[in-house]
């Protein structure tokens, strides 16, 4: 007969236990979010909430707008400005008229490619020239009044024309090229004189044609038609106005 072990012998193995119908399989643990991971979506639930209600006060205009910190900001340091002289005007100014003229400035060497050294310049100036009577030119013998029978003579200057004024916001500069030497100068200096060639030219070329247009007549029959008023309404009844030879 086989000894049976020691009942204080530890057995090798667990005793296989019986499966059970009614047994029921244990459920995965169920992934919970840490403490940490709650304060982070309660903190961005809260600023959205804040964020949406600011923006809602500020459709409704109940809070008050704010400039952005970084936008572009100019300050003017301009110096007062400066008298530098005064004088009293004597003339009428009878007529002006606006010209615009297209000047097309290149400046080059000889023997040299124009890749290299070349500056054209195509600019539209516009300016505006007055012509004037000047009545500070009024000789002695320019003004013959009766006044029994309220006639007047009047002998005037030629009508004189003023330089031509530019007007930059209607003046600019259309297209500008420059040889490869010349954007390298330009890079390390600034020539003024080059612009100030340009805007000579442009107001020379607009006081010739000045000139060779009809200013001067008009303004010969403005100034007529204004003295002839002028005197008509202080009694004259006659107002003869002839002007002299320019």
């Amino acid at each position: 007969m086989a000894e049976s072990p020691a009942p204080d012998h530890p057995t090798s193995e667990y005793p296989a236990v019986p499966d059970r119908p009614d047994a029921v399989e244990p459920a995965p643990e169920q992934i919970r979010p840490s403490g940490f991971a709650r304060l982070l979506i309660f903190v961005g639930f809260v600023f959205a909430l804040i964020v949406a209600s600011c923006l809602g006060l500020r459709a409704m205009d109940v809070l008050p707008t704010f400039d952005n910190p970084f936008a572009e900001e100019t300050t003017d340091r301009s110096q007062p400005v400066l008298l530098q002289s005064m004088r009293d005007l004597q003339r009428y100014v009878a007529a002006d008229g606006t010209f615009q003229v297209i000047v097309d400035l290149q400046e080059n060497r000889d023997n040299i490619p124009d890749f290299l050294i070349n500056r054209r310049t195509l600019f539209v100036g516009s300016g505006t020239v007055e012509t004037y009577v000047d009545f500070s030119g009024l000789s002695g013998d320019g003004l013959k009044i009766d006044e029994e029978k309220k006639t007047i003579e009047l002998t005037l200057p030629a009508p004189q024309q003023s330089t031509a004024a530019l007007d930059m916001e209607r003046s600019y500069v259309v297209a500008e090229e420059r040889g490869l030497f010349n954007r390298i100068g330009d890079a390390f200096r600034d020539d003024p004189g080059k612009q100030q060639q340009v805007y000579q030219l442009a107001q020379q070329r607009i006081t010739e044609a000045a000139r060779a247009s009809e200013l001067d007549e008009r303004a010969r029959e403005n100034t007529q038609r204004m003295l002839e008023s002028l005197f008509a309404r202080l009694g004259y009844t006659t107002v003869t106005v002839s002007f002299a030879s320019p």
